[in-house]
Order: C-alpha cells, then sequence, then structure tokens
C-alpha cells in the first residue's frame, strides 16, 4: 500500500518542477513580447516619411568595408518596401507582442487556460515555421521550430494532469 505521505510528496515535488517550467517558458514569451514591442515603436517611427529617409540615407553612407554589397541590398530592399509598409508591420508586431503576453503572464501565474492557449497559439504558427525551415532554411529557424514544438509537447503534458 502507498504510503500517503511520500505520493503527497512527489505530487508536490512534480508540482514545483512543472511551475518552474511554466515560469521559463512565461520569460520566453515576455522577452517575445519586448522584442515585437520594440519592433512595433521601430516600425511606427520609420512610417514618417522623414525617418525613413533619415535611415536610408545613413545607410547608404554608412561604411562597410565587406558588407557593401549587402548594403546595397537592404537599401534597395528598404526604399521598395516603402514607409507605408511600416504600419502593418508595427500592428502586426503588437498584435503578436498582446498574444505572448497574454501567454506568458497566464503561465507565470499558473493559469491552467494560458497551459492550452500557448499550445492552440503556439500550434497555429508551426506549419508557417516547418514551411520557412524547409524551404528558406536557417539555423535560427529550425532551432525556432524545435523549441515550439517541444514547449507544445511539454504544455500538453502538464495540462493533462489532473489538477488538485
Amino acid at each position: 500500500m502507498p504510503n500517503p505521505k511520500s505520493t503527497a510528496a512527489s505530487v508536490a515535488q512534480a508540482s514545483q518542477q512543472h511551475h518552474a517550467g511554466l515560469r521559463i517558458i512565461a520569460v520566453y514569451e515576455i522577452i517575445k513580447t519586448v522584442c515585437l514591442v520594440l519592433v512595433a515603436a521601430a516600425a511606427f517611427h520609420f512610417y514618417h516619411e522623414q525617418n525613413f529617409d533619415q535611415l536610408v540615407h545613413w545607410l547608404e553612407h554608412l561604411s562597410l568595408a565587406d558588407s557593401d554589397g549587402l548594403r546595397w541590398k537592404l537599401v534597395e530592399m528598404l526604399q521598395e518596401f516603402g514607409p507605408s509598409k511600416f504600419v502593418a508591420v508595427g500592428a502586426v508586431a503588437v498584435a503578436y507582442a498582446v498574444l505572448f503576453a497574454i501567454e506568458g503572464v497566464g503561465l507565470w501565474l499558473g493559469k491552467h487556460w494560458a497551459e492550452w492557449f500557448t499550445v492552440i497559439a503556439t500550434g497555429s504558427l508551426i506549419p508557417l515555421e516547418l514551411y520557412e525551415t524547409l524551404y528558406h532554411f536557417g539555423w535560427l529557424k529550425l532551432a525556432t521550430l524545435v523549441g515550439n514544438v517541444a514547449i507544445i509537447i511539454y504544455l500538453v503534458r502538464i495540462a493533462r494532469q489532473p489538477r488538485q
């Protein structure tokens, strides 16, 4: 017959480990939130024609000995993109920042709904991440894909456990 004290201790220890795992994922989500807020701020800043022109001018006169080709490709890409599209970039960045903030705060607080919310939100992006990794390979893309799949698997395992 199992000892009720040792069973309770095992459950408490597993709960603490899961709590630490949720906190780590929450911090990751909050870091993504902060990064996206910075991207949104920059995008809204470069929406203004004069700020955009200053960026292009700065890039045109930046001296990069080994990266001249890259610099001109970036200048050309920015000029094709134009300042008006920065609003869309900023809006998308804000939308994702809100999503990641909700996930992060909910996981930090140990909310059961946040576990499933994060599984659904993160899982919905897996097909896009998989496509990007397969057709435009990059090590960062692969690491992001693997990390997000690991987060989904971990959260599903946690979320399916009975609650006290």
